[in-house]
């Protein structure tokens, strides 16, 4: 449901760290439930409980994505926004670029 999506997914890393992006409450319910029970922790559970309300319509979706944020960057699994990433390498407009002069 439209509703139950972010306004910017959720990049985290997967896997053997892999990175991935969630993009909505439904998918975060999902990765959250994957955990295995050993790894599980308070802010999981903060997590879990937000997205569960998210989807019976008790909160609003950005309310569930900022717990599953921390949920994932206490984890260790919030990978850089790969926009950011890109916006970091860019030139800043005060920043300009000049030739060198040619030396005789």
């Amino acid at each position: 449901m439209e509703h139950h999506r972010f306004r910017h997914p959720v990049p985290i890393f997967v896997g053997l760290g892999f990175p991935a992006e969630i993009h909505g409450v439904s998918e975060a319910y999902a990765w959250l439930n994957e955990w295995p029970p050993s790894k599980r922790n308070p802010a999981h559970a903060i997590a879990l409980n937000a997205c569960k309300a998210a989807i019976a319509g008790e909160i609003d979706a950005e309310v569930a994505r900022t717990a599953l944020v921390a949920c994932a960057r206490r984890a260790n699994l919030l990978a850089p926004d790969a926009g950011t990433i890109v916006g970091a390498n860019r030139p800043t407009q005060s920043t300009s670029f000049h030739r060198p002069a040619a030396v005789n």
